[in-house]
């Protein structure tokens, strides 16, 4: 990749041209095919009026569901139609849809990490809290020996609920080793869920090896590059077959059907579905997906020109040109693999993530963690520009 692909996102660029932006973990910038989209979604809507929905379910989803699936490396087996991802306005909604799956009459025993995002913390804190869950949280930290310290406490417990991310949030860390811990749990019988956030279209992801066991799930609005509301979950058939959290898409097939004793649920990845959301999201999503395509832009592709463009702004930071910055407050070191953002450690980053944006330099911090996301749309001027914005500091 040669440079930067800025005109993909011109709308973008002309709205604030004099703002540098190293937050794309955060909020990735919307390509300008996405606003098309978006704009589509209200011509249908006008269009199609009630009629609306068999398109959404006709064309629009089973779009979105297949490029997930080649995405994801299941383009090629039983699982290439993309019947088995759900969706939803957010990723939390579908985890705890899986959750109430269980329908335990005891407490849910769970294991994760000290590193997932807070939704889930909060969500599994409060579960805690009220006597649902018993959870044991593996410190991420240090990194090169979580996988053998999930490791030991997966084997070393009887668990129900396990869930860790493959990118963490608040490090960038690539966990590699979660599929298979994660298959693993799964083989005991647990509900395996991997948070796929940090790592859908940011690094080179293939699940084919584990979607029969496990779940796995993300969203459009950072890597994927087209906002709020396309959130999805990958549902190992057969697996957690009747929610307790449902709504009435998960009944869709069944709308016209005769009435029964029990509640209906369909057998592919519909049975995780909510109720009614905007769709537009979806429409977003499926215009970058194919615009990617158009552009010859894969998710390797995209993850080596981040890696690039990470190493220049790295080697910036040894060299002394970033200002404050030292290469011994980056976690994790140089020598561990990464997603697409870089993250610092320091005790003030609040105030220095406050000094660059008064710059026009926008990154995002996490408590004491100072973050740097990298982005198509960036390119070595970029970079270069930020070292000087550090120095400035």
């Amino acid at each position: 990749m040669p440079h930067s692909h800025k005109h993909l996102f011109a709308r973008t660029f002309k709205a604030a041209p004099e703002r540098l932006h190293f937050a794309a973990h955060s909020h990735h910038y919307w390509p300008d095919v996405t606003r098309d989209a978006h704009l589509a979604a209200w011509d249908r809507a006008a269009e199609l009026a009630d009629t609306k929905w068999e398109w959404l379910f006709g064309e629009v989803i089973p779009e979105f569901q297949r490029h997930l699936a080649r995405t994801l490396g299941l383009g090629d087996g039983p699982l290439a139609d993309g019947s088995s991802f759900a969706f939803a306005t957010s990723t939390h909604e579908l985890v705890f849809r899986a959750f109430t799956s269980m329908e335990l009459a005891r407490p849910a025993r769970v294991l994760t990490t000290d590193a997932e995002f807070h939704s889930f913390r909060r969500q599994i804190d409060r579960l805690a809290e009220s006597g649902q869950a018993e959870v044991t949280s593996v410190a991420a930290e240090p990194f090169d020996t979580l996988a053998e310290r999930f490791a030991a406490a997966l084997r070393g417990g009887q668990w129900d609920f396990v869930l860790c991310s493959h990118v963490l949030f608040d490090s960038g860390f690539v966990f590699d080793a979660a599929p298979q811990l994660l298959a693993e749990a799964a083989a005991t019988g647990a509900l395996a869920i991997c948070d796929g956030y940090h790592g859908f279209m940011a690094v080179p992801t293939d699940w084919s090896a584990v979607a029969d066991r496990v779940f796995y799930t993300s969203g459009g609005y950072k890597y994927a590059m087209s906002g709020e509301g396309a959130c999805f979950m990958h549902c190992p058939p057969g697996i957690a077959p009747r929610p307790l959290y449902t709504g009435w898409f998960a009944g869709f097939d069944a709308l016209a059907a005769p009435g029964s004793d029990r509640v209906p649920y369909p057998e592919h990845g519909g049975r995780f579905l909510g109720s009614t959301l905007d769709p537009s999201g979806i429409l977003r999503l499926n215009a970058t997906f194919e615009l990617l395509e158009r552009e010859g832009l894969d998710v390797a592709t995209i993850h080596a020109h981040v890696g690039r463009l990470q190493a220049r702004f790295l080697d910036g930071v040894e060299a002394g040109e970033a200002g404050p910055l030292s290469i011994a407050e980056l976690i994790p070191g140089r020598s561990l693999a990464r997603g697409r953002f870089l993250t610092f450690r320091r005790t003030d980053a609040g105030e220095l993530q406050a000094r660059l944006q008064a710059a026009r330099v926008l990154t995002d911090r996490r408590d004491d963690r100072l973050r740097f996301g990298f982005a198509i749309y960036h390119d070595d001027e970029d970079v270069d520009r930020l070292l000087a914005s550090l120095r400035a500091l």
